[in-house]
């Protein structure tokens, strides 16, 4: 299968497998799993360059908190975009409250979406004070939302959850908060290993927008099954069940959001309103003067699976690919190596697939000693060898000239010729001293 795919969004299809011919910043913690009277699980808090950060779910970001390093790099990930033709069809602060109930009440949405005064303030901070950034994600979203409408179709998920990451990471994918968060989904890296999927040292999955979406399914459906209410669920992703268990209990045992939305934690009072502020600035930013600006920069990316140890300066000095290019393309590899063993997924542009499964063995035996094979798998300690003074480690014989000794006693000891000896220690002539130390390569 192949897509078309921008290098700075991270999203690739799955589909060619080489197998070897022999052998949020307040969100998703692990910490907080426990067991309660009110719900079989307590609560389940979901949350390479320079990342651009993710503030706290009760606000929007803002591009002047951005350091100058950030801010290219937010420049160069979005310079496709140009929103100088978008004309205002309204004045936004001129517009009705009943304009915009009327607008969330005709979205085709299973999630209750009211309208009151905190959902019209998010509105406006978004298409009021936040255009630019709704702009790229209106156009960012024409690729990420039909794989999360996929994998929501088959968990049967309501699809407006596909604006969570709207409110989670801007639809970054490589988005990390202060506090670890990361990925568009922002799971935290315990709640992300509880729901499957792989951190450690080289690979973060978090990052990987297919299997983070997986992810972030199964704990949706996992919390709908607790509240049979999305907004509880919504609340439960932003400052875990735990938080929400007690809400309920505070409010008399009412499970509904606007009847706990005073026993809430402040940002999680926020978050629902801001949930309902995305669907609406993401269907009708157009109303409010924001255009998808045209796409300049496409590129058509397949994905092919390796059971291979992998370094992507490999791939990238062997086929040609810009490093910076193979880091958006692969986010999930954090220091840039597919460890192998298991199956991995590599994206590539889609004329370097060919040219990658053509020239494979020699990619994989390109400068592996430096990049793949650098970690030793096996130390031997230093033997003492029969000989007085001599020991020998890693195939190599030390020994330690003694007064009298001369090169051709040395070399009768260890069977070998002076002129092997000369050249396995660089000697120019015959002379030594006692106490250095030679080497007997054999």
């Amino acid at each position: 299968m192949i897509i078309a795919c921008l290098a700075s969004l991270g999203l690739c299809a799955q589909e060619i497998t080489i197998q070897p011919e022999s052998p949020s910043v307040d969100s998703l913690s692990i910490d907080s799993l426990g067991i309660d009277s009110l719900v079989m699980i307590d609560s389940i808090e979901v949350a390479q360059d320079t990342m651009i950060p993710v503030v706290p779910f009760y606000k929007l970001w803002d591009e002047n908190d951005l350091t100058d390093i950030e801010m290219r790099a937010l420049d160069w990930s979005l310079r496709w975009l140009d929103t100088t033709d978008c004309v205002a069809l309204h004045d936004t602060t001129t517009l009705p409250d009943s304009v915009y109930k009327a607008r969330l009440q005709a979205l085709p949405c299973v999630i209750e979406l009211p309208y009151n005064e905190r959902v019209r303030a998010f509105i406006l901070r978004y298409v009021k004070r936040s255009p630019k950034q709704v702009a790229r994600m209106m156009r960012m979203s024409e690729y990420y939302f039909p794989m999360f409408e996929e994998t929501l179709a088959r968990y049967e998920l309501p699809y407006e959850l596909k604006y969570l990451p709207i409110i989670e990471s801007a639809l970054n994918p490589v988005a990390r908060s202060y506090v670890g968060a990361a990925g568009l989904w922002q799971f935290m890296p315990g709640t992300g290993k509880l729901f499957g999927l792989e951190i450690n040292s080289l690979v973060d999955e978090r990052m990987d927008p297919v299997k983070a979406t997986e992810a972030a399914c199964r704990f949706l459906k996992s919390m709908y099954a607790i509240y049979h209410d999305w907004n509880l669920v919504i609340a439960a992703y932003n400052c875990g069940g735990g938080n929400v268990n007690k809400a309920i209990r505070r409010a008399g045992g009412k499970r509904d959001f606007w009847s706990i939305y005073p026993f809430l934690p402040r940002e999680t009072r926020n978050y629902v309103p801001i949930f309902i502020a995305a669907n609406y600035a993401m269907n009708y930013g157009q109303e409010h003067g924001i255009c998808k600006a045209p796409m300049e920069h496409v590129m058509l990316t397949d994905t092919i699976r390796t059971t291979q140890r992998l370094h992507l300066q490999q791939v990238s000095d062997n086929l040609g690919i810009d490093m910076n290019e193979l880091r958006r393309l692969n986010p999930q590899y954090s220091r840039d190596i597919l460890p192998g063993g298991s199956t991995y997924a590599l994206c590539l542009p889609t004329d370097k697939i060919g040219p990658f499964i053509d020239m494979q063995e020699s990619i994989l035996a390109y400068k592996a000693d430096s990049l793949i094979h650098n970690r030793r798998a096996e130390i031997d300690l230093a033997k003492v060898t029969g000989i007085n003074g001599a020991y020998r480690v890693n195939g190599v014989t030390y020994y330690t000239i003694k007064n009298g000794d001369t090169l051709g006693g040395i070399a009768k000891k260890f069977h070998c010729t002076v002129k092997q000896i000369k050249q396995w220690n660089g000697l120019k002539n015959d002379n030594i001293r006692a106490g250095k130390k030679l080497k007997i390569c054999k």
